[in-house]
C-alpha cells in the first residue's frame, strides 16, 4: 500500500468519526452527512489549511457500518468500559470513534491491530494533551478481542 492510500485511509477514519458525531448532534441521516463530507470537506481548503483527501469507500463503508451494528457495536463497547460509565456517559467525540472503530473491527479488512493503532491517532488529534488515547487504546483492545478473538 502506497503512502497516498494509507493517509487517505487514515483521513477516512477521521472523516468517518466526525460524521457519526455530526450525526448524533444534528440528527441528520447517514446519506446526508456523507455527501456533505464528500462535497465539502475532503480535500477542501479552510483558512488557507488544505484538509486531506479522504477514501470515499472507507469512509462510507465505517459510516454505514457504524448504522447498521449500532446496537452490537455499542454493546461490545460497554463490556470493555468500567460498569459505571456506560457508553451513553461518555463523550460523544469517543462514543462516535469507538462506534467507527467498532464498525471496521466487526466488518473491515484491516488487522485488529491496524485498527486499534489507527484510531488511537484519530484520539490523539482530538486530545492532543488528554489521557483519551490509552483510554481508546484499552478500550479498542478489548472491543477487538471480543469482535475478532481469533485475530490475538
Amino acid at each position: 500500500m502506497t503512502t497516498a492510500s494509507r493517509q487517505m485511509k487514515s483521513a477516512a477514519r477521521l472523516y468517518a468519526v466526525q460524521a457519526l458525531f455530526q450525526m448524533e448532534a444534528s440528527g441528520q441521516s447517514a446519506p446526508a452527512v456523507e455527501r456533505e463530507f464528500e462535497d465539502f470537506r475532503f480535500g477542501a481548503e479552510i483558512d488557507g489549511e488544505e484538509l486531506a483527501e479522504g477514501d470515499v469507500d472507507l469512509f462510507r463503508k465505517l459510516v454505514d457500518d457504524a448504522v447498521n451494528w449500532q446496537a452490537k457495536i455499542d454493546r461490545m463497547t460497554d463490556r470493555a468500559l468500567v460498569a459505571k460509565w456506560p457508553i451513553d456517559r461518555i463523550d460523544p467525540t469517543l462514543r462516535a470513534l469507538f462506534r467507527a472503530a467498532g464498525a471496521e473491527l466487526i466488518e473491515g479488512d484491516a488487522p485488529p491491530k491496524v485498527v486499534i493503532t489507527e484510531f488511537v491517532d484519530v484520539a490523539k488529534a482530538f486530545f492532543p494533551d488528554g489521557r483519551e488515547p490509552r483510554f481508546v487504546n484499552a478500550v479498542l483492545d478489548h472491543m477487538a478481542r471480543d469482535a475478532r478473538p481469533d485475530a490475538f
